[in-house]
């Protein structure tokens, strides 16, 4: 089963239960991080070719692991979104400049052509709802705007977590599992590596200008 496979109302029910887990584990996701992670997850921001004064939104931003790195870069604007409030708590707390917004990614309300890049770092299993968030993510970035994609403990990471989350994550596709699913939504990939501890994929807004 797959989020494609759930029905409006499980899909609800399904953020109700992330959005609880999550508020009451914030803690769990705060660092020291695992060994060679960081690494990985500065090759994720690196390669969403972020110039100084861009505009960038990291979904699913959790405590905000993602931040300090796309930082460096000198965006003009970062915004954050995440299901859970407590989260976004603690991520305004270490970085107040950040812009966030409580909430699915599938129904942000952000300008059309309003974004420059967007991540999905470490929770594209946990949006249910993908088509919806592809088709809301097309409409904010710009033409030639920047999709990434990743995981900085690959693919078996969330094949283990599976056993023992208590709400339902996709598994990360492959290739082409990942272009029959971004495709449609005006994403063209550039950049597909699947490495045993890195999963990135990296796609071009295809909206004509």
């Amino acid at each position: 089963m797959t989020g494609n496979d759930l029905t409006p109302e499980q899909i609800e029910e399904m953020d109700r239960l992330q959005r609880r887990y999550f508020n009451e584990n914030v803690d769990l996701f705060e660092p020291p991080l695992p060994p060679d992670v960081p690494r990985r997850l500065a090759a994720t921001v690196k390669a969403g070719r972020i110039e100084r004064g861009q505009k960038v939104m990291d979904v699913g931003t959790g405590t905000g692991i993602l931040l300090p790195y796309l930082l460096k870069y000198h965006p003009s604007e970062i915004h954050v979104c995440d299901l859970a409030e407590n989260m976004l708590h603690r991520v305004k707390d270490k970085f107040p400049g950040v812009i966030a917004h409580l909430g699915s990614v599938s129904d942000l309300s952000l300008p059309d052509d309003s974004l420059d890049a967007a991540f999905i770092n470490a929770c594209f299993s946990n949006i249910l709802d993908k088509a919806a968030s592809l088709r809301n993510l097309h409409r904010i970035l710009r033409p030639q705007g920047r999709l990434v994609i990743s995981h900085p403990m690959g693919k078996e990471f969330i094949v283990e977590l599976k056993k023992h989350t208590p709400f339902h994550l996709d598994l990360l596709p492959d290739q082409t599992e990942a272009k029959e699913l971004l495709d449609p939504h005006g994403f063209e990939i550039v950049t597909f590596l699947d490495e045993p501890l890195f999963y990135l994929v990296v796609c071009e807004n295809r909206k004509p200008g």
